[in-house]
């Protein structure tokens, strides 16, 4: 019997077409003689579709026809309730309103409503084994500034930064900017909080740019940090693939870069025609480093996927300032474009291999979970508890 497995993607996210390239790739890479694969793609209004329209790329030129010809479908919040819907089930003489009964989950959703925790506490609330990070561990990675505080809390080396929220710059400017400029000097690197991709990134060299830059950034988070900016600087990937407790870090990449850092085009508009996603843009693999600093990425990439409690495959960016070698964790993709198969393939696991190990990850920490205990099963109230809480509410007073 053939595991159906459900790929998410697409999404009310800027990183919307990104995601849809990288599940396509992993879609493509399944062992179909041990899968059924259920695409459900995400429109960028937040419904669910599927059909075999949604496999083919060339579709997605025309989103409207690309809908109307696919099934739209749903997944009920009950727990236990693994099956795939259709919304249009019929009339009077009612069709089989399921699509396939699902017995994994693989995620593809780039940023945010998909990577940050929210599609994955959807997964939780009905109980189906995914793979990847949960909920929480989406959350934490997803946002730059409580991402840091977990590293720097745990020892992970990190640059120095400033954050604050929209409302505070519009009260307060100010005092912000004073706070940048006393802390971290110029330039700086100014970003949205819980983006991916380098989206809303920018590089200021003095005030009037740190104003031009913030503004910028607000319009895509509540959210902003200023980092500090490492001026020669080697921007270096490492990807981990398990559990938090059991994983192995891939060989390390270095992106190349046309300006002072990784911009969107360099990640996905770079490389050779015919590729695309992550897997398009120009990089050195293996990355040039010493065998020593290699595994010093590779030791601090596993710290950081631990530390985060993360799952499946995630890809750690960090920077080495070469002006003394130091190497600070930039941030970690716990949804990386492409799945960072590439990385995985100079690590000796092919692309159909890690699409395997996820599925089987996935069902792992399903068991896993099911030998905890979530619930208590004696009823307090058959015993009379509660009552005395109960009349205490009455009126309203609590």
């Amino acid at each position: 019997m053939k595991t159906n497995v459900a790929v998410f993607f697409g999404g009310r996210s800027v990183e919307h077409e990104i995601s849809v390239i990288s599940a396509l790739q992993a879609i493509n890479a399944f062992n179909k003689d041990k899968y059924n694969i259920i695409p459900i793609y995400i429109s960028k209004q937040g419904r669910w579709y599927t059909g075999d329209n949604l496999l083919n790329i060339k579709n997605y030129r025309d989103m409207n026809k690309l809908i109307s010809e696919a099934e739209e479908v749903y997944m009920r919040p009950e727990y236990g309730d693994y099956n795939l819907y259709k919304v249009n089930a019929g009339g009077f003489f009612k069709k089989n309103p399921v699509v396939a009964e699902l017995h994994a989950v693989i995620p593809v959703l780039h940023g945010t409503n998909g990577e940050d925790g929210i599609f994955e506490g959807v997964l939780e609330t009905i109980g189906i084994p995914f793979a990847g990070c949960n909920t929480l561990s989406s959350a934490n990675g997803m946002d730059k500034i409580t991402m840091k505080m977990i590293l720097r809390e745990c020892g992970i080396p990190i640059v120095d930064y400033v954050w604050f929220t929209d409302r505070e710059w519009i009260a307060d400017k100010d005092r912000i900017i004073s706070k940048v400029e006393d802390k971290l000097s110029y330039p700086v690197i100014v970003k949205p909080a819980n983006l991916g991709s380098s989206v809303g990134i920018g590089k200021a060299a003095n005030r009037e740019e740190l104003i031009e830059k913030v503004n910028e950034a607000e319009k895509f988070s509540q959210r902003i940090i200023v980092e500090h900016m490492i001026e020669k600087l080697k921007e270096i990937n490492c990807s981990v693939l398990g559990e938090a407790d059991d994983h192995i870090s891939s060989v390390c990449e270095e992106p190349i870069k046309t300006g002072d850092f990784l911009s969107y085009e360099d990640k996905y508009m770079g490389g050779s025609k015919g590729t695309a996603g992550m897997q398009a843009s120009d990089k050195r693999i293996p990355a040039d480093l010493t065998p020593e600093m290699s595994k010093k990425i590779q030791d601090m990439a596993g710290e950081t996927f631990r530390v985060l409690s993360c799952h499946g495959v995630s890809r750690i960016d960090v920077m080495v300032d070469e002006k003394d070698n130091s190497v600070y964790v930039n941030e970690i993709n716990t949804i990386p474009g492409s799945l960072s198969f590439y990385l995985w393939e100079a690590t000796g696991i092919s692309f159909e291999q890690l699409m395997d190990r996820l599925v089987n990850l996935a069902l792992k920490r399903k068991r896993d979970s099911d030998r905890k205990t979530f619930t208590y099963d004696q009823n307090i109230f058959a015993l009379g508890g509660g009552v005395k809480g109960a009349k205490g509410a009455k009126g309203g007073k609590f």
